[in-house]
């Protein structure tokens, strides 16, 4: 009796959600969601904050659920290919990060292997979610590291993007550059523009590590990974890794 009661309770909450973004729906945003993205996405045309306030406001109910319930339901959410479910369940993962224990990390590896299907899905579980859990156990950096040899470009863009905040904050430099340094040649131009942004955000505390880097790589290094990873550098030191 127990397990169908949580089995409905779960189908009640998923549908509560999808009412509530099939209510909000805003013509606009439908007409403009796809123009982001070059693959064939899932939308219901919700605006994002709408989204995000809708996956807040029915967490409540769910905040003190265990963790493998949440995750589950972060599953259905990942399931349905929408983009604003994939939000939501991304809210969720991150919301109960203080709960994060090192097996956790398949759960995560999965949804990137099987769920993610483009960059603003990947960007928002990577750099919350990934994120922290690399900050709390960094010997997943290996892990991470694997992603890179992937043949699913979401895993390798993944590798980049997990850093993105810990970057900023001056942590992982030598993992960074070897993710970095694994991904040079990518032809994907998304994990290009990956590991340019990780690059980037480590500009912002290891300025000299990261332009010694590109420098050392400019004649083989994508135009887009350079210029991404330089944006936050003064003009001199731009107009030096840019010249041939």
């Amino acid at each position: 009796m127990g397990m169908n009661n949580k089995y409905e309770e779960m189908q009640h909450i998923i549908q509560n959600i999808r009412q509530q973004l099939q209510q909000n729906i805003d013509e606009k945003t439908k007409t403009i969601s796809q123009n982001f993205f070059k693959e064939k996405i899932k939308y219901y045309g919700v605006r994002v904050p709408v989204a995000r306030k809708i996956g807040k406001e029915v967490f409540k109910e769910i905040k003190n659920s265990p963790k493998p319930e949440i995750f589950a339901l972060c599953e259905q959410l990942w399931l349905s290919g929408y983009i604003e479910e994939s939000f939501i369940a991304c809210h969720w993962s991150y919301a109960i990060h203080k709960q994060y224990e090192p097996d956790d990390f398949r759960v995560f590896e999965k949804w990137v292997a099987n769920y993610v299907n483009n960059w603003a899905s990947c960007d928002t579980l990577c750099n919350h979610t990934i994120g922290e859990f690399i900050e709390m156990y960094p010997r997943f950096l290996s892990n991470l590291k694997s992603f890179t040899n992937s043949e699913n470009r979401w895993m390798r863009r993944a590798a980049a993007v997990s850093l993105i905040i810990p970057a900023r904050k001056g942590k992982f430099l030598n993992d960074i550059l070897e993710i970095a340094a694994h991904m040079l040649l990518d032809k994907d131009y998304l994990v290009q523009k990956g590991y340019g942004w990780m690059l980037k955000a480590a500009s912002e505390t290891h300025q000299k590590e990261v332009f010694d880097f590109v420098s050392r790589n400019k004649a083989v290094m994508p135009r887009t990974a350079l210029r991404y990873a330089i944006e936050k550098m003064p003009k001199e030191m731009k107009t030096i890794a840019m010249a041939k």
